[in-house]
């Protein structure tokens, strides 16, 4: 099943996707699942991104194969860091490149999306509190980044925290593929069986240190192949059992 977000007659709303057409539900997917009486087609409303997360909580370093790429040891415990709320934006929209930084690269991952509160789950239920997962784009200034030596600046731009174009609730996030493409050209391609820590034990390990609340999202890592992007370019993160989440690069105030 998937669960999209959408603006329609000035206002947002949430649907359920049915090939091209979006069958409207009542209320929030969070709290009740009831389908509407309303449908639209797909090509005629606007996609907008799909949850308004309280925070992102992201994850360096996951993969097996992006810390043999950088000859790094793989961390002795998740590696997270958080993402401000309006960094958010969705499938479709401009990445802004930020007139401070003269590198800033795609980092294509899969996020989870957080159905219910949840606070000190354990590994075994972790999953029951997912609502389901999206494609998302942990857009960085690079070069920031390591002059920062922190990385709040270098994550927290508006515009760098891609999610979309939908959450998909029947997956198995164990094994699927994420995919980065560049102008059309592969860049990132990797199964999350390589990734370091589970979705299960990342879950309950941010559940420890924080409050997990309905639309919040962890994005849980990206593979090897990270690399730049600029004004002009076209980035998309692809997931199969989910789709394409596309994204244009532009100038700051371009």
């Amino acid at each position: 099943m998937k669960i999209v977000r959408f603006a329609v007659d000035g206002r947002a709303r949430y649907g359920l996707l049915k090939g091209q057409t979006i069958q409207g539900i009542e209320d929030k997917p969070f709290r009740h699942l009831r389908p509407g009486d309303q449908h639209y087609p797909l090509g005629q409303v606007r996609l907008l991104a799909p949850c308004q997360p309280s925070k992102i909580i992201a994850l360096g370093l996951n993969y097996h194969d992006h810390a043999r790429e950088l000859n790094s040891p793989v961390p002795d415990s998740p590696l997270t860091f958080l993402k401000p709320s309006t960094a958010v934006i969705g499938h479709g929209d401009n990445i802004v490149y930020p007139s401070s930084s003269h590198r800033v690269d795609y980092e294509g991952e899969l996020a989870v999306v957080i159905k219910k509160p949840v606070w000190r789950v354990s590994v075994a239920d972790a999953l029951d509190y997912v609502l389901g997962y999206t494609c998302f784009n942990d857009v960085t200034a690079r070069d920031l980044q390591y002059r920062d030596n922190q990385w709040t600046r270098a994550k927290g731009f508006d515009t760098f925290a891609a999610v979309g174009p939908w959450i998909e609730t029947e997956l198995d996030p164990a094994n699927v593929v994420v995919e980065t493409y560049l102008n059309g050209k592969l860049k990132q391609r990797a199964s999350t069986s390589d990734l370091i820590y589970s979705i299960p034990e990342i879950i309950n390990f941010i559940s420890h240190v924080m409050t997990l609340l309905p639309g919040d999202i962890i994005a849980t890592g990206t593979p090897s192949g990270v690399g730049p992007m600029y004004p002009g370019d076209t980035v998309e993160v692809r997931i199969k059992p989910i789709g394409t989440l596309k994204n244009f690069v532009v100038k700051n105030g371009g």
